[in-house]
């Protein structure tokens, strides 16, 4: 006689249990074993409470499907919920997804008064005069001179960096950070990024080579190649 497949497969972890639910059968069958499983498993009352991460593979779940999962799990109070991963993402996911990792490459002069805002990387072939303004979900990179503003991840990514081929802003601010006009020489700076320096908690003005660096450890290089 054949075994039943499982369609619920629990590993210990030095975090807890990661529990993989398979994303051939259907949602029914997978929560009747969820149950048998959790039950089985579940802790002691005297025992510590256990992490549980819920890994789906394929298989698209609604948050409403999600609520069963969480309950079933959490039942008794003895499993706590660490995550919920599918690797299946919705259209409109995908798409904000690849929106906010584009390049985006705008061809114009920033005059005083203007403000240019992007979602994603902005490439600015041109100048930002002073007075003027360029804000970016990412990073930002200027082929001209840089004498306005420029604000990258301005919905808090900390990793966002600022490069100008003559760097001599206004003001440059990256996430909060803000950095006003640094002690340049009187001509400015060429080539050069503005970034968080951790250590000093503070953006700093650096060598463009230090993004090279940057990269290998973060992972900025495949952000810059994929754009």
């Amino acid at each position: 006689m054949l075994d039943k497949k499982q369609f619920i497969t629990i590993k210990g972890t030095k975090e807890g249990l990661t529990l993989f639910v398979d994303d051939s059968c259907t949602f029914e069958h997978a929560l009747n074993e969820l149950r048998e499983k959790i039950q089985a498993s579940r802790p002691k009352h005297d025992e510590p409470v256990v992490s549980v991460k819920v890994k789906l593979g394929n298989r698209y779940v609604q948050e409403e499907q999600k609520e069963i999962l969480r309950k079933i799990i959490a039942e008794d109070e003895r499993f706590t919920i660490d995550s919920i991963v599918s690797d299946v993402v919705r259209r409109d996911e995908a798409l904000q997804w690849q929106e906010a990792s584009e390049v985006k490459t705008v061809n114009r002069i920033i005059r005083s008064g203007q403000v240019l805002e992007v979602t994603g990387d902005l490439l600015l072939i041109g100048d930002v005069n002073p007075g003027g303004k360029v804000v970016s979900t990412g990073n930002i990179y200027i082929m001209g001179r840089l004498n306005g503003i420029a604000h990258a991840g301005i919905n808090g990514d900390k990793q966002a960096f600022i490069t100008a081929s003559y760097m001599k802003p206004s003001q440059l601010r990256i996430a909060d950070y803000i950095s006003r006009a640094p002690d340049y020489e009187s001509d400015g700076v060429y080539m050069e990024c503005g970034l968080i320096d951790e250590e000093q908690d503070k953006i700093v003005i650096d060598r463009l080579q230090v993004l090279s660096h940057k990269s290998e450890i973060s992972g900025f290089g495949r952000r810059m190649q994929n754009g």
